[in-house]
């Protein structure tokens, strides 16, 4: 077989996107497949999709058509889907989209291979079974994002979220095992990466399936003694399973990121208990006391749900007021995706899209005040910022309280006189000078933070 000219395309979260890394690991190790950056110039295209909600759906279809309208003019070209989308919907994606040459699911990693060598001989192929993520062993990984990565230590969730399909598509909560997950955080850094994500569906309970208690802190008492690793964020980690000496053990180390990602979704305890999430505005008020009382300058990044089957006025009201008092670093907001199949979607009550995205409008712009305010307390402070871009005259980074492409960055200009050429995932000192919504400017005071 000749060499086959590849693109992987990754869609959706950075979980999704760790597991194309992996993808692309084992193509790369393969001396029938050559990875190339230009789809065009493709003889297979690979698009590794999201099945989440709406929007991602459509995101990953328009690809998937894209792709296959490249087939009218080269008809040689193979086309193969995987990924969330094709997990949950290979059926339809078989008899809608002839186009694609082969589908595989959320399955084996290495087992993508042998479907594209297939694939590649002219058959058509499709690899759909349990769930299966076959995480602890060593795993081939190309990370497509330099001096940080997105590490993935579970997968699978085992909640009953009314809204989720998550463990529907992914299967139960499964963590990997710390020696595999240090293995491949010591070959990231390694590679130049300064900043390790951790992500999983839910990182608080990271370790309990295969060790009969939670691991999380104990995983970051070994990676912070990896050499030339200069920072450590958590995301997804849920506030009922919130642990003093987690916190006591971020407050404490200088590599950890004084930054917590806590899915939320909403703060009315009907809308809650609807959606099959624990506690209320009060336990999760509780919590959140405990994280800024142990770690003082820590920053909060949450997402909340809007337009949930059922939710009053007077339910969203209260999630107004929480959001108000709480005062979050970082929101976002979603309107609810009636997605078939799930409990929720079955519940009446369901709210009109005008009803949704009004309330989408309302909590955004209450946040956007939020924002400002409290990003316009950096202004005049000193921050280490990592370097994410090097225009020509310019700069783009973020401080240790923002995570990469979604939260707040650091532009300013270049010093002329530095002493040494900055490149992206070095560390610098930056005093702060102005403040917007959702980013920030600042001055390179010194290059060797």
């Amino acid at each position: 077989m000749d060499v086959l000219k590849t693109y992987l395309l990754n869609l959706g979260c950075p979980k999704n996107q760790v597991d194309g890394e992996y993808f692309a690991g084992y193509l790369k190790g393969s001396d029938r497949v050559e990875l190339i950056s230009d789809y065009q110039k493709a003889e297979l295209i690979i698009v590794n999709t999201c099945g989440f909600i709406d929007s991602a759906k459509e995101e990953s279809l328009e690809a998937i058509l894209e792709a296959a309208s490249l087939k009218e003019q080269d008809p040689g070209k193979k086309l193969v889907v995987t990924g969330c989308l094709a997990q949950r919907y290979h059926q339809e994606l078989e008899e809608e989209i002839p186009e694609i040459d082969g589908i595989f699911g959320i399955g084996e990693h290495q087992q993508l291979l042998e479907l594209v060598e297939k694939v590649a001989r002219g058959k058509k192929d499709k690899k759909i079974s349990r769930p299966e993520h076959k995480l602890n062993r060593e795993m081939p990984r190309i990370n497509t994002d330099g001096h940080y990565a997105y590490l993935k230590i579970a997968d699978g969730c085992d909640k009953v979220c009314t809204y989720c399909t998550i463990p529907e598509i992914k299967g139960g909560y499964s963590s990997r095992r710390i020696e595999y997950i240090l293995q491949e955080a010591e070959a990231l850094v390694a590679g130049d990466v300064r900043e390790l994500i951790l992500v999983a569906q839910d990182t608080s309970l990271y370790g309990r399936d295969i060790y009969g208690e939670k691991k999380l802190t104990e995983l970051l008492e070994n990676l912070i003694e990896i050499d030339g690793l200069d920072w450590i964020r958590i995301m997804y980690y849920y506030p009922e399973e919130i642990e003093k000496e987690f916190l006591e053990l971020m407050a404490r180390e200088e590599k950890i990121c004084s930054y917590l990602d806590i899915p939320i979704q909403h703060a009315a305890r009907e809308v809650r208990r609807r959606m099959a999430r624990q506690g209320d505005a009060e336990d999760l008020k509780e919590k959140i006391s405990l994280m800024r009382k142990i770690v003082p300058d820590i920053a909060l990044r949450t997402t909340m749900l809007v337009g949930f089957p059922g939710e009053t006025e007077e339910d969203f009201a209260e999630l107004l007021d929480f959001v108000r008092e709480i005062k979050f670093d970082k929101l976002g907001v979603f309107t609810y995706s009636r997605e078939e199949g799930t409990p929720a979607a079955a519940m009446a009550e369901q709210l009109p899209d005008e009803v949704k995205n009004e309330r989408y409008n309302r909590l955004m712009e209450l946040q956007r005040k939020i924002s400002l305010s409290n990003n316009q307390k950096f202004t005049g402070e000193v921050l280490a910022v990592l370097l994410d871009e090097i225009l020509d005259e310019e700069f783009i980074g973020r401080t240790r309280y923002d995570a990469p492409e979604i939260d707040n960055s650091v532009t300013g200009k270049l010093p002329e006189d530095r002493s040494k050429k900055l490149s992206p995932g070095e560390i610098v000192s930056c005093r702060i000078t102005g403040a917007y919504e959702y980013d920030l400017t600042g001055e390179i005071v010194d290059e060797y933070a």
